[in-house]
């Protein structure tokens, strides 16, 4: 299952740590960040639980950019 949600994020460089931090995640196959369109598209493993996934993907891009935030 694939997702896309509004994120903020400042600038194209804490977009890519972010991609690259939310792809770590338990529970994600793949992620991509877009800083020009302020979005995140998440493909989450088979069987991972979203809220729960996008939780700890929350935690992980704010350890990047703290102030950031994804509407779930």
């Amino acid at each position: 299952m694939s997702k896309t949600y509004k994120i903020e994020v400042d600038c194209a460089n804490c977009a890519e740590k972010m991609q690259e931090a939310a792809k770590k995640t338990e529970g994600v196959a793949d992620a991509t960040v877009s800083f020009m369109t302020q979005k995140m598209k998440v493909e989450f493993a088979d069987g991972a639980d979203e809220h729960t996934v996008m939780k700890a993907v929350l935690k992980a891009c704010k350890r990047v950019e703290p102030d950031c935030e994804i509407a779930f």
